[in-house]
């Protein structure tokens, strides 16, 4: 047996970038950072953020791609993928995050104060995209005033 799954809660550093391939299948590019915080030795607050690219596929893509802006903080359930090619006799790499699910957890843009919330299921479809699946659901109306984000452990 074997699991390929990644999870990531983070910002979207750029709005997304919509685009079709030769099929008219659509896909949608994320970049997602995701900061991880730390005291060192001495007592200095240290920060590092890594860099995913994370891609959907399908009519889930189209839909999203009208509100995700930069900023917006998402949790994403999905898989990695390794991509490599050979150019001008030179070897290319690649890794990207393919999306299965896509929850809005608030941040720039979410017209309100309450961090509202919505969901992306999306399931395979038999064209190897990605795509349909739930509708956005209500968020928590009430959030707790004693919340750190500082205190999650991701």
């Amino acid at each position: 047996m074997s699991v390929n799954k990644v999870i990531l809660v983070g910002n979207l550093g750029a709005d997304p970038e919509l685009k079709y391939t030769n099929g008219n299948q659509a896909v949608m590019r994320m970049r997602l950072a995701t900061s991880e915080k730390w005291l060192d030795k001495s007592g200095t607050k240290q920060e590092r953020t890594a860099w995913h690219t994370v891609v959907l596929w399908g009519k889930r893509a189209e839909a999203l791609s009208k509100f995700l802006v930069k900023g917006k903080t998402l949790y994403i359930d999905g898989r990695i993928d390794y991509q490599e090619w050979e150019k001008d006799g030179v070897k290319h790499y690649k890794t990207e995050i393919v999306a299965n699910d896509i929850v809005l957890l608030g941040g720039k843009g979410d017209g309100s104060q309450s961090g509202n919330r919505g969901s992306s299921r999306t399931e395979p479809q038999r064209d190897g995209g990605y795509g349909g699946g739930g509708e956005p659901t209500a968020g928590n109306d009430s959030p707790d005033d004693d919340f750190d984000p500082d205190s999650l452990p991701f």
